[in-house]
């Protein structure tokens, strides 16, 4: 089959293993086939000699988290990530992956309406005690949600598909945040539902342009546009290369993470005390391995809480995945168990996250987490 990969990209890898350490999937089980370089050799293998899509290869294909932390440690600048999204797309096209369910369970994410009634309705049975603990939401869901309203026309605030459902609390520590630094803020709302990120994870690309056309279309202007889930930033900031156009391109330079951006402005943010808690950061994989901002999160989180400190396990993907830990629950759980290993060896107070899928996982196994613009705003608040 051919996957429509661009050999030079293809050939790039030297199958060195550098990667190994730092890929999830394969740290838990050793194996090959569950490495970066086994999958690239496997796309070799399907695109150049035919080889079967036998079920163990295309296991292989759909148990990569799509973490990307293997990019920054690979001495080639293998583009592993857009090797595996194209090879997912051309999968999914195929209908080898991606089943009609999966597919259906997605197209609320483009409807707010029909998103937040469900996610109502999941938050009753939630409180009836219904919900299969495989979803791994642990935190209470709305019922009902208060309207996110403007403050002025600084800058955007991109809200989301399901991060505005289940966590529109986050948005408004966020729009406070910013607003506190002198800034005027318009919630995006309704006018850009989604970023199309898990339809991208999913390989259905051609929604997942269809989205960023339309979110393209919704914000015309020259405002930031800043994000406080690090795969919607990660997800937009790469609309360039999805659509390859200049227009695309430009989009993609005005998106910023919330917490990138406040870096940029920390002069604007009150001084206040800090708060009485030890802080550990969790980088989510599309901040630090992608985005590559993730410093910023400490610039911003330093002066409001009492201490930061590091976790020991450089940066190593918590399993959550986007869908990831509810499409693999065993490998997502096996891969949580490091991480949440590494942040009791610090015994930290709280574990802030800025990363709705991440939060969540976290959150599952018993992690205090929470997104560090809460923290800030908790900080601001007690004032």
């Amino acid at each position: 089959m051919d996957l429509h990969l661009d050999a030079d990209d293809l050939n790039m890898c030297v199958q060195c293993g550098l990667c190994l350490p730092h890929c999830p999937t394969f740290r838990v089980t050793g194996d090959e086939a569950m490495s970066p370089r086994g999958r690239i050799h496997l796309m070799r293998e399907v695109q150049d000699n035919n080889a079967p899509l036998t079920t163990e290869v295309l296991e292989s294909f759909e148990t990569c988290v799509q973490c990307r932390g293997c990019e920054p440690a690979c001495p080639s600048n293998v583009p592993y990530g857009h090797l595996m999204e194209q090879t997912r797309e051309t999968l999914a096209e195929h209908g080898e992956i991606t089943p009609r369910w999966q597919r259906l369970a997605l197209a609320p994410l483009s409807n707010p309406s029909m998103l937040q009634a469900g996610s109502s309705a999941l938050a009753v049975a939630q409180r009836l005690k219904l919900v299969p603990k495989r979803l791994g939401i642990s935190a209470e869901l709305p019922i009902r949600r208060k309207p996110l309203q403007a403050s002025g026309n600084d800058v955007y605030l991109f809200t989301g598909c399901v991060m505005d459902a289940w966590q529109r609390d986050v948005h408004r520590a966020g729009m406070r945040v910013i607003e506190a630094a002198g800034f005027g803020v318009t919630p995006t709302n309704d006018l850009a539902p989604c970023c199309g990120a898990l339809h991208a994870h999913a390989g259905l690309s051609d929604t997942t342009r269809g989205l960023a056309e339309t979110m393209m279309a919704a914000l015309e202007s020259d405002r930031p546009i800043l994000v406080d889930s690090a795969g919607c930033g990660a997800a937009m900031k790469d609309y360039g290369h999805l659509l390859g156009t200049s227009e695309a391109q430009a989009f993609s330079e005005r998106v910023f993470d919330i917490g990138e951006w406040l870096a940029l402005n920390m002069d604007d943010l009150p001084r206040v005390a800090p708060l009485d808690l030890v802080v550990a950061v969790q980088d989510p994989c599309h901040l630090r391995h992608v985005q590559k901002v993730h410093e910023s999160t400490r610039t911003v989180l330093r002066p409001y809480v009492r201490e930061l400190v590091e976790l020991d396990d450089d940066g190593l993907c918590c399993g959550a995945g986007g869908a990831y830990s509810v499409l693999e629950p065993e490998l997502a759980g096996q891969i949580r168990e490091r991480k949440v290993e590494a942040i009791n060896r610090q015994r930290p107070d709280a574990v802030a996250s800025a990363n709705p899928g991440c939060s969540m996982h976290l959150a599952a196994a018993g992690v205090p987490t929470i997104h560090p613009m809460e923290l800030i705003d908790q900080a601001l608040q007690q004032a």
